[in-house]
């Protein structure tokens, strides 16, 4: 196998594969497996941003597609929410997507870290959020801040990506007043349709390197099964523990790729 003419060695395969079901697993559980997934794409010598950020998202959609229908299952969400900020969020995405291929993310990127901090604080200092749902709007208000939600996320994953998951979630606590299981199952659900909507342009474009893809695909999917099961399994309060650690690893990949220049 080779990127860009260049060959791929038995172990940066191997990493990638490890890399995926990692970030399968925690997809599943909070959303942030980018934040595995793409430096390990990064390593593969004449890999571009733009490639490696869209065969990202041929892998994470095995893995989205996977825990959806296992929370699906299991947690019978609320699709009357989840559709709508799915639909909204896949044409987020696929903006988002056409702008990756145009626009520096070091612009942005401080914008998100802070935003970031602000959410991992509010959840360290307020441990009663997301144990338990008690929606803060009713009829079209609530679905509208829902669809509202899913553009602007949705925007964001298919120009950036790591922590849409993340977004998503906090969003859904924070916004919706949902409780953190109920967030992640429907997280899943708009998480697939911003995957769908990036590789809607990415692969007519031809960024997407399938083979990588797919192989990691395979590995994203058996994490993320295991890992919705395993959220399903412990509740809200897991959740909330695994999230704090996924964001609080988020700010500091993002803080040392500003500080570096990447």
């Amino acid at each position: 196998m080779s990127v860009n003419g260049q060959p791929v060695s038995l172990w940066a395969l191997l990493l990638l594969l490890i890399a995926g079901f990692g970030a399968g697993w925690i997809d599943a559980v909070v959303g942030g497996g980018g934040l595995i997934q793409l430096p390990a794409l990064l390593l593969f010598p004449g890999i571009t941003p733009v490639q490696a950020l869209a065969t990202n998202k041929l892998g994470s959609i095995f893995g989205t597609t996977t825990s959806a229908v296992t929370y699906y299952r299991r947690t019978s969400p609320d699709l009357k929410t989840a559709i709508p900020m799915a639909i909204t969020a896949m044409i987020g995405a696929f903006g988002g997507a056409g702008l990756a291929t145009i626009l520096p993310a070091q612009a942005i990127k401080p914008i998100i870290i802070a935003a970031l901090i602000a959410v991992l604080l509010f959840t360290i200092f307020k441990p009663t959020a997301g144990e338990l749902t008690r929606l803060r709007y009713t009829g079209k208000q609530h679905y509208f801040m829902a669809v509202l939600i899913g553009l602007v996320i949705g925007v964001y994953d298919g120009m950036i990506g790591p922590g849409t998951g993340s977004f998503l979630i906090i969003a859904m606590v924070t916004v919706l007043g949902y409780n953190f299981l109920q967030s992640s199952a429907k997280a899943k659900i708009v998480n697939l349709c911003t995957n769908l909507g990036a590789l809607a342009l990415f692969i007519p474009t031809g960024h997407v390197l399938m083979g990588l893809g797919l192989a990691m695909g395979v590995m994203n999917m058996l994490g993320g099964y295991l890992g919705a099961r395993m959220a399903i399994s412990r509740g809200s309060k897991f959740i909330r523990i695994v999230f704090v650690v996924v964001v609080a690893g988020l700010i500091l990949k993002l803080g040392s790729d500003l500080i570096l220049g990447k």
